[in-house]
Order: structure tokens, then C-alpha cells, then sequence
């Protein structure tokens, strides 16, 4: 017989962290600093409780890593999610503190599912490819700079950036790709997917870095998860159009422009968006129909191990 989780909510801030244990009745504040974080991880794992916490970007890392390392099982939710819970809930007051009571309550009535330990190289390769994308980012809005640049001092201080740019993402993508022979999992699922029309090695870089689910995940949830599933509007007599919603913005950035350069280079799928066009008259349509098929299908050749195939 399993014993049930006692689950703990935590309302993560930059400085502070408000836990509300039942087994305690009240909520208490702590630093959030790793010696911090690791002493609660400690007394949680001495028990059977589950910590329930809302994802707040980088302000949450110290207590997942703590978390994980203590075997401690979480769940990081969408605050959204936990947002419309409390109001469904008729808690209209928001404080911390309430925000910790609400997640506890949200974890026992809910009972999210555990955050999969993550991989210690997959974190790596994630934060050098947002690295690069941050680089990437700055040194476009340089370039668009340098066009209304006149002064030829002005001008030639950009260019220097621009170059400063370049090399600083050279050095960037040669220590991804250094990172991913490394290891053996990574340089095999590198790999397969870049075996799949338009999937380059950005595209293969972003999917193992932002979807540790590919491969082990069904269809329908990694397309949600990815922002690529068509959600219903409809109500009564009302058919309402389709569109997708949510997701992980960088990895539908990645599947989008391979979609793109798969319509145009692979017969099938360029005839599946040719005729996705024809019925949609929209042509973007189609490409979000094309990097859905193709996210299945690099689903499939990861959980298959197998290189692609054209059908």
C-alpha cells in the first residue's frame, strides 16, 4: 500500500519563500538562497510530502535544484493555472502567504503529477542555446541599427559590435555542438532528428534542450506542449475557428521555420501543405499543420530510435 503525498505549497519570490505545510497549519517565510532551500528540501524529504509551486522563471531554480538533488517530488505550475484555481476557489484576497495556502490546496485536490528529474546535460545545453539566442537577438538589432546610422563613427561602432556578436556566437554554437558529441544520448538524438527534412542543427539543438518529452510523450499532449494544437471555440450554435494557444514559444519558433523549409523541399510534405492550403486559403495554416506532423513524427523516430523514413 502507497501512503498519500502531504502536499506543500510554496509561493516562490526573488528574495523569499512562503511554505504552507498542513502538518504545520501556518505559513512560514524563508530565504531563497540555495542554504535555504536545501535545508527545507531536507525536512521535506524526511517525510512524505509533495511541494506544489508556481514556475517564476529563473527565481525558481535554486529550490527546484534543491528539490531534485534531495529526491523530494514537486510540480511547477503555470500561474495561470493556479491563478483560475484560487478564484474558482472564491479567494479573491492575493498575498503570498495566501498564495502558498492556495497551492497546497490546489496539490490535494488536483494531485498534479511529479516533475521529471531533470538531465544535468540537457540543463546545460539549454542555457547555452538560450545563450545564443539571446546573442542572435542583440545582433539583429544592430544590424537594423546600421541601416540608419550616418555618422561614420556611430556606424563603425556598430559594425564592431556586430563582428563582437559574430565571434561570441561562433564560439556559442561550437560549444554546443562540442556539448552534444560529448555525450552519447545527446549525439544520438541529435542525430535521428536532424535525419527529418528542415530539422538543421538549431532546430535539433532547441528540441533537446526545451523537450525532454519527445520521444516518451503521446502525440496530442507533445503538440499542446509545443503550442501547435488547434483548440476548439465553439458554443451552442457557434462554430468557432481553430487556433493554437499557448505552448513553448522557442520550440514552435524552431518546428515553424522547419516546417517551412520542409514544405518546400519535401514531396510529401509539400504536398500535404499544398492541399491543407488549398482548403484553409491560408498558407500559414498549413505550415502550423506541417510542424505538427513533423513534431509526430520526430516523436516517433525518438521513441522508435529510428532514422526518418519518407512515407
Amino acid at each position: 500500500m502507497t501512503l498519500p503525498y502531504r502536499y506543500v505549497g510554496c509561493d516562490v519570490s526573488k528574495h523569499w519563500l512562503d511554505v504552507f505545510d498542513p502538518a504545520e497549519g501556518v505559513p512560514r517565510r524563508i530565504a531563497n538562497t540555495a542554504e535555504a532551500t536545501s535545508a527545507l528540501a531536507g525536512q521535506l524529504a524526511s517525510s512524505r510530502a509533495f511541494l506544489v509551486f508556481e514556475a517564476t522563471g529563473a527565481y525558481d531554480s535554486t529550490l527546484r535544484t534543491a528539490l531534485h538533488q534531495a529526491g523530494v517530488p514537486c510540480a511547477r505550475l503555470n500561474p495561470t493555472l493556479v491563478r483560475r484555481y484560487a478564484q474558482a476557489r472564491g479567494r479573491k484576497a492575493k498575498t503570498d502567504a495566501l498564495d502558498a495556502v492556495v497551492l497546497a490546496d490546489l496539490g490535494e485536490r488536483l494531485r498534479p503529477d511529479p516533475d521529471p528529474v531533470p538531465c544535468p546535460h540537457r540543463a546545460r545545453l539549454a542555457a547555452l542555446a538560450t545563450r545564443r539566442d539571446q546573442l542572435v537577438t542583440m545582433r539583429a538589432m544592430e544590424k537594423n541599427r546600421i541601416a540608419e546610422a550616418e555618422d561614420p563613427l556611430v556606424r563603425q561602432d556598430i559594425e564592431a559590435t556586430i563582428a563582437y556578436f559574430d565571434a561570441a556566437i561562433s564560439r556559442l554554437e561550437a560549444e554546443i555542438q562540442r556539448h552534444i558529441q560529448s555525450h552519447d544520448s545527446l549525439r544520438r538524438q541529435a542525430r535521428l532528428l536532424t535525419s527529418a527534412p528542415g530539422i538543421g542543427p538549431v532546430a535539433a539543438q532547441v528540441l533537446l534542450a526545451l523537450m525532454p518529452e519527445l520521444g516518451h510523450t503521446n502525440p496530442k499532449r507533445l503538440a499542446a506542449l509545443a503550442g501547435l494544437a488547434p483548440f476548439n471555440h465553439d458554443s451552442g450554435q457557434l462554430k468557432g475557428k481553430r487556433c493554437i494557444s499557448g505552448g513553448r514559444a522557442r520550440v514552435r519558433k524552431a518546428l515553424y521555420m522547419a516546417a517551412l523549409m520542409a514544405a518546400r523541399t519535401c514531396p510529401n510534405l509539400k504536398a500535404f501543405a499544398d492541399r491543407i492550403t488549398q482548403s484553409a486559403k491560408a498558407r500559414k495554416v498549413a505550415l502550423i499543420a506541417v510542424a505538427r506532423k513533423l513534431l509526430i513524427r520526430l516523436n516517433a523516430m525518438l521513441r522508435d530510435e529510428a532514422i526518418y523514413q519518407a512515407p
